[in-house]
């Protein structure tokens, strides 16, 4: 069994890691990701005629909801203090951009809260504009950047972002 997998006994079973040793420190991960839209959809959106309401509040709102709710959605995910959230969601011609920063104060990462909180918010608005768009698809999901903790800061290079 390779030792370099933090998450998986000798037996190959997985587990939780015990974290309660390391430090507390000031943490931050960003997520971003996409929902395709028809131009029907993206029209209701900017001129606010989605027959459900205000889409991109519910999708904000279910995002941070969703950043607070991480461990009881990923099995190995340590419950951290979600000290902060920002989603902003971003209308385009083809769709909506969705990023969100989560920030803690804590002894792990939180890198699964930034992913959970887009992933979230953009189910959500397919959610809301399901109405208007059967076909609306989620994609490109991913972290965009963390910083704290051992491995220190990191941010997606540009030649890599979808």
């Amino acid at each position: 069994m390779n030792e370099s997998l933090t998450h998986v006994r000798a037996d190959g079973s997985a587990h939780m890691v015990d974290v309660s040793a390391k430090p507390v420190t000031a943490r931050s991960a960003s997520a971003a990701g996409r929902v395709l839209l028809s131009p029907r959809a993206v029209a209701a959106l900017r001129g606010g005629d989605v027959p459900k309401g205000d889409a991109l509040a519910v999708a904000r709102l279910a995002g941070i909801q969703a950043a607070k709710r991480t461990p009881e959605l990923v099995p190995l995910a340590h419950p951290v203090a979600v000290h902060a959230v920002t989603v902003d969601l971003h209308v385009a011609d083809d769709g909506v951009d969705i990023s969100a920063t989560v920030r803690t104060a804590d002894r792990t990462g939180i890198e699964m809260e930034a992913l959970t909180c887009v992933s979230v918010g953009a189910l959500a608005l397919v959610d809301m504009v399901k109405a208007v768009d059967k076909h609306a698809r989620i994609t490109d999901i991913r972290v965009t950047a963390k910083s704290g903790g051992r491995s220190g800061d990191w941010v997606e290079d540009e030649r890599d972002a979808p």
